[in-house]
């Protein structure tokens, strides 16, 4: 799954709206994020298989980590209890752990089973909806949207950059996605994690999309959301 953690980023403004839209890309995309340090460190490992699915030629060999279950609610609880202690906002911190868990509800949809339950399980996980570049596209894409219309139901932006920044975000996540299916696999493990380190753009890029939007529900106060909380 990649743009449907976006999604999910962009539904929980509704949920969170004094958390910045950087603050829910960061936990959506968590598990995503750690994964190429860990990889880089040698701690995970990972295969590129071209073919394996349809949609997707990594065999990930392991990643208990950064993608077990247990993990990814133990990464949910530590998120969103630092975002709690940070910003004492019971709701963004509930929606920000959250968050981070959903990341791998969405990837046992899409993932092949390969998903572990815990560190050290031997049981694996994942419903293969990759098997189906059709499908998973359709998928992702109909998730994107949903979100979408979520977010600029909940916000308004206060200025041009307010529009052009998340339509370019938008646009740029499209792109990558889209393009995913038609260029070549990458050339080995590691030029795979340095590539997807990248993902960590998407979150300052979500700050600042946040800084030139507002609230738009019922009567709250039409002040930039960085001034309301992050």
């Amino acid at each position: 799954m990649f743009l449907g953690h976006y999604a999910v980023a962009l539904a929980a403004k509704r949920a969170a709206p004094r958390t910045s839209l950087g603050t829910l890309i960061f936990a959506a995309q968590w598990l995503d994020e750690l994964w190429p340090i860990l990889l880089l460190a040698g701690v995970e490992r990972v295969r590129i298989v071209p073919g394996l699915t349809a949609a997707n030629p990594l065999d990930f060999v392991s990643y208990p980590i950064s993608h077990s279950l247990l993990m990814a609610i133990v990464w949910g609880a530590v998120i969103g209890g630092i975002y709690f202690a940070m910003r004492r906002y019971v709701s963004g911190a509930w929606i920000v752990g959250l968050a981070v868990v959903s990341h791998w509800v969405l990837d046992l949809v899409v993932h092949r089973p390969d998903l572990p339950l815990w560190p050290g399980s031997t049981t694996r996980v994942g419903l293969g909806l990759w098997n189906s570049v059709a499908i998973s596209a359709a998928v992702e894409i109909i998730l994107l949207i949903v979100g979408l219309a979520i977010y600029l139901r909940t916000t308004r932006a206060i200025d041009w950059i307010g529009n052009w920044a998340l339509a370019a975000m938008v646009g740029l996540l499209l792109v990558v996605y889209i393009g995913g299916f038609f260029g070549p696999p990458p050339k080995n493990e590691h030029t795979l994690a340095v590539t997807t380190l990248v993902l960590w753009v998407f979150i300052p890029w979500g700050y600042w999309i946040d800084r030139h939007r507002t609230i738009a529900l019922g009567s709250r106060p039409s002040v930039p959301i960085e001034l309301q909380g992050r």
